[in-house]
């Protein structure tokens, strides 16, 4: 069977308006001109209709501007000469910034439905806020504080003492101990928090595991993807920064301090007590070693094994890593030299050339 397509298909998306072209103006922090007009969705370019909103950010999807029927597209300055008669040149300087706030606009995160399921497990010393919703089979533990308007979803574990600050989202499934979590930190399904983290001792009779006593302080407007696991720290905090997004599948180890607006991309993992600055991206599949520091704005490649400090601003690749220009060289040096000597043009080496042969 074909479905339609459909941007906010109305069985899992609510939806506001239709709103006026001066509101999705504003909403988008942008520039419109004095049009009478409503629109009452969004779409991509390609399948908008005259009431709906798009956008374009990428030049390589200028093609489909052409041709498009949407009744507004939010575009950057350099290009809104290219927008079709009969289509609304909504003028922003960051046009996906924008396409975010307009897609909130026409479908706003749902409110908290107030309340405390009937299934659900709450220690009676636990403080949960009145405009607090608790979901079915979500478990509520000893001196637990439920900030306002936060969502706990259907059989969520909040963990003794754990604080969730207003506007928490917890998503189904998710495990939360050891932690403190501040404004609007999202936890999607399956997350796991505060756990203890993989600490261990030598001795000459095995493995000696150490105590995990810290916690996992988690700042403002941070985002935990579906089943993303962050240990508690071992004798001090586990830190995530404010505004960071963390996606599915990431682990992060004991200690590590996590700086403000970070991105780290699916499978990749942080090992113990390395520190992070602010703003630095760790791509998919990347590894970062121990006790180590990256520097603010570094970028870390996919599949990328970093195994030492990264200074601030420094792009590195491969595994090691090293700096991304130093990489494509020594690359580009290896691809020459396979081809120097597919054509003959490399000399062998002197041993070689006399027929010796090495007994190392």
């Amino acid at each position: 069977m074909e479905w339609p397509a459909v941007t906010g298909d109305p069985r899992f998306f609510s939806r506001t308006g239709p709103h006026s072209l001066a509101a999705v103006a504003e909403a988008a922090q942008g520039e419109a001109p004095p049009r009478r007009v409503r629109y009452s969705g969004i779409a991509p370019l390609q399948s908008a209709g005259p009431e709906e909103v798009s956008f374009l950010d990428n030049k390589r999807y200028v093609p489909a501007l052409a041709n498009t029927r949407a009744g507004a597209v939010i575009i950057h300055p350099d290009l809104a000469g290219q927008v079709p008669e009969g289509c609304v040149a909504i003028v922003a300087r960051e046009p996906y910034g924008a396409w975010a706030r307009v897609a909130a606009l026409f479908h706003p995160v749902p409110p908290a439905v107030p309340g405390i399921h009937p299934a659900a497990v709450v220690d009676p010393t636990a403080a949960i806020d009145p405009s607090a919703e608790i979901g079915p089979l979500a478990v509520i533990g000893p001196r637990a504080e439920i900030g306002a308007r936060c969502r706990v979803g259907a059989l969520a574990v909040i963990g003794d003492g754990v604080i969730l600050g207003p506007d928490c989202r917890i998503g189904p499934q998710v495990s939360v101990s050891h932690a403190l979590l501040g404004a609007r930190v999202c936890l999607y399904p399956g997350a796991r928090i505060g756990q203890d983290g993989f600490g261990f001792a030598t001795t000459g009779e095995g493995l000696l595991s150490v105590p995990q006593l810290g916690r996992v302080i988690i700042e403002d407007d941070v985002h935990v993807g579906a089943n993303t696991t962050i240990d508690r720290g071992s004798a001090q905090d586990t830190l995530i920064g404010a505004g960071s997004r963390l996606d599915n599948l990431v682990q992060i180890g004991h200690n590590v301090r996590l700086g403000r607006c970070c991105v780290v991309v699916a499978q990749a993992g942080i090992s113990g007590s390395t520190e992070i600055e602010d703003f630095v991206v760790v791509a998919g599949q990347a590894g970062v070693g121990g006790h180590l520091r990256i520097g603010r704005q570094a970028r870390i490649g996919a599949q990328a094994g970093v195994m030492a400090d990264v200074p601030p601003g420094q792009d590195v690749v491969g595994s090691p890593s090293q700096p991304v220009k130093a990489f494509f060289r020594q690359g580009a040096i290896l691809r020459r030299l396979d081809r120097e000597r597919s054509s003959g043009k490399v000399r062998p080496a002197r041993g070689a050339a006399e027929g010796e042969t090495s007994t190392d």
